[in-house]
């Protein structure tokens, strides 16, 4: 079945102290465009996310949002500078001992000096940022392709009523179309004949006239052309029921099934086919408009 190129995937998930949330929309585009908004420290994944989510899309304009939130405490190490604390207390005691004071020292004493500890951040693993982000990102895409088969279904039903239309109409051009090439034959023959006798041509051989008049008659003979759309209008059903990426076939189909209806209409010179080719034409480009959205 046939997907659309709008979509929209969301996951949020807390684990190990950390907070991931991956957004993934997308919307119309020839064809894989990969954008893409990640903190300036995870941006090493920006590429491996591109990789990953072409093996699920294959045509869209793709924008990624991923927000990465440690929770307090969870990022940083507190570090004891043990010399500067040691320095402290040596330098205390000592003048404890020249004043002639009570050495009543305390660890929380010590931890009001300045320089006494460090906090320094830690050093996150990339292949484990990674794994966490592409869980998030798996669980987003897998809602984000729902989405699309869910908009794609919705488009497959429209083009098929359209396409049934397309095959009903062109089924009443057909049985209209031997008296329409009856009726230009007798108008040709009688004009051809009128045209001779004006002129004294009364021996004129008819079969002659017979035989010139079927050659311009083909000229608006539209049988191939109706059978050549019947087989378009087989291959454009057999594309949508395709579970693979045929947006880009479906465009180039479209516009042989809008050639063949133009030919037909050129050709008619009948009213009521010229109607129903009028008719023919608003379906087709309603189903173009439509296939402009099919991934």
């Amino acid at each position: 079945m046939v997907k659309s190129m709008t979509g929209f995937g969301r996951e949020h998930i807390v684990a190990e102290g950390r907070e991931i949330i991956v957004e993934i929309r997308s919307v119309n585009h020839r064809y894989y465009e990969f954008t893409s908004r990640t903190p300036r420290a995870y941006g090493y994944l920006d590429e491996k996310l591109k990789s990953f989510l072409k093996s699920g899309i294959s045509r869209g304009k793709v924008e990624v949002s991923v927000s990465i939130y440690n929770q307090e405490g969870t990022d940083a190490e507190i570090e004891l500078n043990k010399s500067v604390a040691k320095g402290y207390l040596d330098a205390l005691r000592g003048a404890a001992d020249e004043l002639n004071l009570s050495d009543d020292l305390t660890l929380a004493n010590i931890m009001k000096l300045p320089d006494i500890f460090t906090v320094v951040k830690k050093t996150e693993d990339e292949e484990v940022i990674w794994a966490q982000v592409k869980g998030v990102a798996q669980v987003a895409l897998d809602r984000f392709v729902e989405m699309r088969e869910t908009e794609g279904k919705k488009m497959y039903d429209d083009v098929s009523s359209r396409l049934d239309f397309i095959e009903k109409t062109v089924g009443e051009i057909e049985e209209h179309q031997p008296s329409v090439a009856k009726s230009y034959s007798d108008r040709l023959y009688d004009k051809i004949t009128e045209t001779l006798n004006s002129v004294g041509l009364d021996n004129i051989d008819k079969q002659r006239i017979l035989t010139e008049v079927a050659i311009f008659a083909d000229k608006v003979a539209i049988d191939e052309e109706t059978v050549r759309l019947r087989s378009h209008i087989s291959q454009f059903r057999d594309l949508i029921a395709s579970d693979e990426p045929v947006g880009r076939k479906l465009d180039f189909l479209v516009q042989e099934v809008n050639r063949e209806v133009n030919t037909i209409g050129s050709k008619a010179n009948d009213l009521t086919i010229t109607k129903k080719v009028v008719d023919l034409k608003a379906e087709i480009e309603k189903i173009r408009e439509q296939i402009q959205n099919i991934e």
